[in-house]
């Protein structure tokens, strides 16, 4: 039976001491219980067996403990475990002063989450800090570790760092590097990273990148790099937070190489002359001035049009041409007013300048409460459309003024009809205009193209201006949809994913008139101009934003939304859903078709681990093009992973024809083994663009992985090896193959 110890006055009576409670100096009084003999003599209370200490936020287990009041120390030997916050400490004799809180011990083990640091002799050097004689360090939870560290002597400070001298590193029994000093932060922002890689283009390279915390706002990595056929490379980037509640951001990347050599091209596209001295510098940053003013900045200067393509792939194929752009903003629930100024950092890059330009956006909303709404955009812009440098084009720029207003009446009739007519107004200032003059403009057979394309101007046939003008739109028209609905309770399937059904249909149209009192947009210098695109151009205003292509035209947009909705998991789930819709072409100089393509978006989910998506358009009514993207998924069990894709572009004026399949997998064998393939086909040109291979070892305490990739660049291969090995647990080490120091690992390249 266990026998209470409380160092209580009653206690202390037995043995003649006069009244009162012994207390910590913090005033937490001390509790021991234990299973065996207790006493207290000459000033010290005994425990034996079975000992439990309960002191503030302190639990203290062990087979026997003595506790001396003058000196606040707690002595405890045999299975010593001392738990502690969430510190958690075993050693075979410890003592716990219970003043200052430290500990002092030996062949004593602890554990802070990830790591595990045992040692002969462990005390405290300060409230978050021990000193570790003949220690070792790990974060391997497991009896005996795949891997640690030795040192003679370990500093550790809690969620800060730890600092090794005469330190060894062991894998198994089997040593493998010695320092004489070594540092490891135990910061969440701290990280090492070393990716050997090997790419064509690079030849046998190295990669590292250390993060770190400069401050508690800023976190810097450093990058050292170098590449067999390339050189060295140096880079820094930070992570900045900084003004109230640290909601403002800002991010800095910077990167230099001396290539040694510049004109290596894999690809198939030509390039001139390239620098030796390559770099890319680069600013993110926004800022909260308060609550409803923020600014934000992002500039990217670089060496030259190829350095990101040739060294940071990943954020190549997502933003080839980097902006340049400060902007400042002011919000409001009725209004958000944007200054922006746009501007050429890198004159190989076309880019169009906004030198500034000043946007005011009226959000929508009922006018004085009433059932009539208002939204309105005004803007200013000095515009120049900015070619690359020694190209054959002509720059040219103008001072634009537009003002747009519209009304609405959204109303519900019949208590089913959704309408929202409108009515509209949009006038445009140019300073300056190009002048056609006798220009004839060639009909384009391909009702896709507009007719007042021009040709852009060059040195050669230069632009000859034209007066000031005023560009005045009127626009008209409604949209109007309805819903109904019916629910079949009886239908069940486990095997479909079925618990009762409802079916959503959604009749929708939308009506739009401009008109426009120039007769062709073709003398209006193209800024915001008009792109080409597969998909169905907005009909509304604001939404339509090509506003310096605007022409007058009537457009008639019907379709049909289905939708299958059931329950799962407490939940309401869209299992099937189909969106059907085209255009009627009245009058449409962006296509002059009569009809334009029938689009069928479906999103499929019968289970939880199945999704397919097709997004398709085909000329059913009239000429045209055809597109048909799909996408199928599937996770059949945890260990299996597939999808399938296909992009089918066929026809179209402005894209090449393209028929692109895409296939990958993940295998996961076992609990140790797992393998991994991608491969990208196009069936247009009997090309198999990229093949990506990789096999996965999880090694208990490390993650390491081994692949291939083949990319087929119009001709020119470009091969690389996968080699991963990184570290799962706290503190971060990573040590991967990759082929953009920017990326994170192989797997996102």
């Amino acid at each position: 039976m266990r026998t209470p110890v409380r160092l209580f006055f009653a206690l202390i009576l037995t043995v003649g001491v006069a009244e009162g409670q012994i207390k910590t100096p913090e005033g937490a009084p001390i509790e021991i219980t234990s299973t065996g003999e207790t006493n207290y003599e000459a000033g010290l209370a005994t425990a034996r067996d079975n000992v439990a200490i309960h002191v503030g936020d302190t639990d203290i287990y062990s087979d026997f403990a003595q506790y001396n009041p003058k000196t606040h120390e707690i002595l405890t030997e045999g299975h010593v475990r001392i738990y502690r916050d969430i510190s958690f400490y075993i050693a075979d004799r410890a003592i716990y002063n219970t003043e200052t809180k430290q500990i002092r011990a030996t062949n004593m083990r602890t554990a802070q989450d990830p790591f595990f640091v045992s040692g002969e002799g462990i005390s405290e050097i300060s409230e978050n800090g021990y000193l570790v004689n003949n220690g070792s360090f790990t974060t391997h939870d497991a009896p005996v570790s795949d891997f640690h560290l030795r040192a003679r002597t370990m500093r550790v400070y809690q969620n800060d760092r730890v600092i090794f001298r005469n330190v060894t590193f062991y894998v198994g029994k089997v040593p493998v590097f010695w320092w004489p000093y070594m540092y490891q932060s135990l910061d969440q922002d701290f990280s090492f990273n070393i990716s050997p890689a090997f790419l064509t283009s690079w030849g046998p390279s190295l990669l590292t990148q250390v993060a770190f915390p400069i401050t508690d706002h800023i976190k810097g990595r450093l990058r050292l790099d170098y590449r067999g056929r390339r050189g060295p490379a140096i880079g820094f980037e930070s992570d900045i937070s900084y003004g109230k509640g640290d909601h403002s951001m800002a991010k800095l990347k910077t990167y230099y190489i001396q290539d040694q050599n510049p004109l290596i091209n894999r690809t198939a596209v030509s390039r001139g002359s390239v620098p030796t001295g390559r770099y890319r510098l680069g600013v993110e940053d926004r800022t909260n001035f308060s609550d409803d003013i923020y600014g934000i900045a992002d500039i990217t200067k670089l060496s030259d049009a190829f350095v990101m393509e040739d060294f940071y792939q990943n954020e190549f194929r997502i933003n080839p041409v980097p902006d340049n752009v400060i902007a400042l903003t002011k919000t409001d629930p009725f209004f958000t007013l944007t200054g922006i100024a746009r501007f050429q950092a890198n004159q190989f890059f076309e880019q169009t300048e906004r030198l500034p330009e000043v946007v005011l956006d009226i959000k929508r909303h009922a006018l004085f409460g009433g059932p009539i709404f208002y939204e309105g955009e005004t803007g200013f812009a000095d515009l120049r459309r900015e070619f690359a440098k020694d190209s054959d084009f002509q720059n040219y720029g103008a001072i634009r003024l537009d003002t747009f207003h519209q009304l609405l009446y959204p109303n519900t009739y019949f208590g089913w009809l959704s309408f929202v007519p409108r009515v509209g107004f949009r006038g445009t200032y140019y300073d300056k205009t190009r002048d056609l003059g006798k220009t004839i403009f060639p009909q384009n057979d391909d009702p896709l193209v507009p007719n007042f394309l021009l040709p852009e101007p060059t040195l050669e046939a230069p632009i000859k201006y034209g007066s000031e003008t005023l560009r005045i739109n009127f626009n008209a028209g409604a949209e109007a949809s309805f819903k109904i609905s019916r629910t079949w309770e009886d239908v069940q399937s486990r095997a479909i994913g079925l618990d009762g059904l409802l079916h959503v249909i959604q009749p929708f149209t939308n009506f739009s008139y401009v008109t426009s009192n120039r007769s062709n947009p073709a003398s209006i210098l193209q800024f915001d101009r008009f792109e080409p695109s597969t998909q169905l151009r907005p009909i509304d205003f604001p939404q339509f934003t090509s506003i310096d292509s605007i022409d007058g035209f009537t457009v008639w947009r019907a379709g049909v939304r289905n939708r299958l909705e059931t329950r799962r998991d407490d939940q309401t789930i869209t299992w099937f859903e189909l969106d059907t819709f085209f255009d009627v072409n009245f009058d449409n100089p962006y296509d002059r078709s009569s009809y334009s393509n029938l689009f069928n978006n479906i999103r499929f989910s019968p289970l939880p681990w199945i999704n397919f998506f097709v997004e398709s358009q085909v000329p059913a009514f009239d000429k045209g093009f055809t597109e048909v993207n799909t996408t199928v998924g599937v996770q059949p069990t945890a260990n299996i992973q597939l999808s399938v894709a296909h992009r089918f572009l066929n026809e179209n004026p402005f894209f090449p024809s393209s028929s692109l399949i895409v296939v990958g997998g993940y295998y996961r064998l076992n609990d140790n083994w797992a393998v991994g393939i991608q491969e990208q086909y196009e069936e247009k040109t009997s090309t198999l663009e990229q093949q990506r291979y990789a096999l996965y070892r999880d090694l208990t305490n490390w993650v390491a992985s081994i692949g291939a990739v083949v990319r087929d660049n119009a001709g020119k291969n470009e091969y690389g090896v996968l080699f991963t090995f990184t570290l799962k647990a706290f503190p971060k080490f990573g040590f991967d193959l990759s082929f953009d120091p920017g990326s994170t690992g192989a797997q996102n390249q």
